[in-house]
């Protein structure tokens, strides 16, 4: 015969003993299983997002030059990705969780705590998963030659634009005036905008380098630096819509951990998932029509 004592650890028979439940205590078990379940339901949900081109935050000109309603799509999927991804994680880790049946207090509270403790680990699993990827992105490739470090990535469609030119001989490697290019461009975002002085160190620049006159030169300067700060602008957009996307879901995939939770410890012990459920099951029975005698 299964005993309080096989479901809770031996040091809190003591706790059981004055009619107490350790309310804090966690079966891992549980927890660890729904954390899991909720990182590969959310990786499976964001691979598929990625492959219908489905991305929040992109350095690519085309996603600069992308609606406003893609942005909002993409943030409200991650949103609705974390609801389902951690509500199931959290139903797997109130349906799998052995339950107290002495302990008074072994309500849902208990459920919706497990359901957190599962969704904090996935979103531990999720950050060192994270932190991988953009570990191994950022190593270089053996058959390409690595981007300048310095060199701002959200820009780099611009800088080869600013020194496009038919007549550059071949071989020439332009790293580190790309890479200046690029610091002095960042500028154009700023309140003051290019410098003078650096507006005219540009215009030297792209003119020797290119081979264009002194005028033309100046033009493709001065759409550059429009095109930048443009540029800077919708990415600096990108990324707020990013993080509060991200911090949106979070906090959105917390609460459906917590009810998906409950729902499934109500689920393991036989009662309606849900209030609403009790009501209309009894709504139905009153207006179902009675069999005739």
């Amino acid at each position: 015969m299964t005993t309080i004592e096989t479901l809770v650890p031996a040091d809190e028979s003591t706790v059981l003993e004055q009619g107490r439940a350790p309310f804090w205590s966690l079966q891992w078990t549980p927890v660890i299983a729904g954390a899991l379940a909720a990182s590969a339901l959310s990786l499976i949900l964001i691979s598929f997002a990625a492959a219908l081109g489905l991305g929040v935050a992109s350095a690519a000109p085309t996603w600069r030059d992308a609606s406003f309603a893609l942005w909002l799509l993409s943030g409200i999927y991650l949103i609705f990705q974390a609801l389902i991804s951690f509500g199931c994680g959290g139903y797997f880790a109130g349906r799998l969780r052995v339950p107290h049946e002495a302990l008074a207090d072994d309500t849902d509270t208990r459920d919706g705590l497990h359901g957190i403790a599962a969704w904090a680990l996935a979103v531990l699993i999720g950050a060192i998963l994270a932190a991988v990827v953009a570990w191994a992105a950022s190593k270089p490739v053996s058959t390409m030659q690595p981007p300048s470090s310095s060199e701002p990535s959200v820009l780099s469609y611009e800088l080869d634009h600013l020194f496009r030119t038919p007549r550059r001989p071949p071989n020439v490697d332009l790293t580190a005036e790309r890479a200046e290019a690029g610091r002095i461009l960042m500028t154009s975002s700023s309140h003051s905008g290019v410098p003078a002085d650096d507006r005219t160190y540009l215009v030297q620049e792209v003119a020797a380098l290119t081979g264009l006159s002194a005028p033309d030169a100046e033009k493709r300067v001065d759409a550059t630096i429009a095109n930048a700060k443009s540029a800077i602008s919708r990415a600096r957009a990108a990324s707020i819509i990013l993080a509060f996307s991200a911090a949106a879901a979070l906090l959105f995939g917390a609460v459906a951990a917590w009810a998906g939770a409950a729902a499934g410890g109500r689920h393991r012990d036989g009662a309606p998932i849900s209030d609403w459920m009790t009501h209309s099951n009894r709504w139905y029975r009153r207006a179902s029509p009675r069999p005739m005698p």
